[in-house]
């Protein structure tokens, strides 16, 4: 089963990632472990890929795709794989439809969890954090025991610069517009699913579920 895990910040795509990994025993593949893989092992493609990154700069299409062909020939993958961050662009879906090809495989569905700009606002800025233990927090969805203190010792909770409701609003508007010609793109090419990802988890991975059963048969 050969899958693409897409969905804005804050869609909860990790955790439907372990449920999907769990069930269907394929691995998680996202851009920055096969980059570290690749570095750790000291493949030719990892050590180019570092002298950019070391220098701040994008690694190369060319690169990337040499290291997640590398990646999807690991014997893990046999069964298929969940790819997660890749591809980002439409160079990157055809280069790895090629490389798919190549591999005389081919791609099952791109899962698309959508959830509202609103909702994913709400959730994104409600988290807080304790500064001293770095306990997490949501203000509607996991709101402490008191309001603003921490269960665990008691410190008086924060909310990150990132999750600020101007910071989140504008990091979401960059998302969307990246993730939306990709999602154009395999609609038009009959891969994409869209699961409602607004509803409770586990009816959310119930819907994905359903539609990856037909192809596990």
């Amino acid at each position: 089963m050969n899958l693409i895990l897409m969905g804005l910040p804050g869609a909860g795509k990790g955790t439907q990632a372990e449920k999907i990994v769990e069930k269907y025993q394929i691995p998680h593949i996202s851009t920055g472990d096969m980059f570290r893989l690749a570095i750790k092992e000291g493949t030719e493609l990892g050590t180019r890929a570092k002298a950019f990154m070391d220098q701040g700069e994008l690694v190369p299409d060319e690169v990337t795709i040499g290291i997640v062909r590398e990646r999807l020939s690991k014997d893990d993958c046999e069964k298929g794989f969940l790819l997660d961050g890749f591809p980002r662009t439409i160079a990157q879906a055809k280069a790895l439809e090629e490389l798919l090809t190549d591999m005389e495989r081919s791609l099952d569905y791109v899962l698309h969890v959508d959830v509202p700009k609103n909702q994913l606002i709400e959730r994104l800025t409600g988290r807080r954090i304790c500064p001293t233990c770095g306990a997490t927090y949501h203000v509607v969805y996991n709101p402490p025991k008191q309001e603003g203190v921490c269960d665990k010792d008691g410190a008086a909770l924060i909310q990150r610069k990132d999750d600020q409701p101007e910071t989140v609003t504008k990091r979401l508007e960059v998302n969307l517009e990246q993730t939306q010609p990709m999602l154009d793109f395999y609609h038009d090419k009959g891969y994409l699913v869209s699961i409602n990802g607004s509803q409770q988890i586990d009816k959310v991975f119930q819907d994905i579920d359903g539609k990856l059963g037909d192809v596990a048969k």
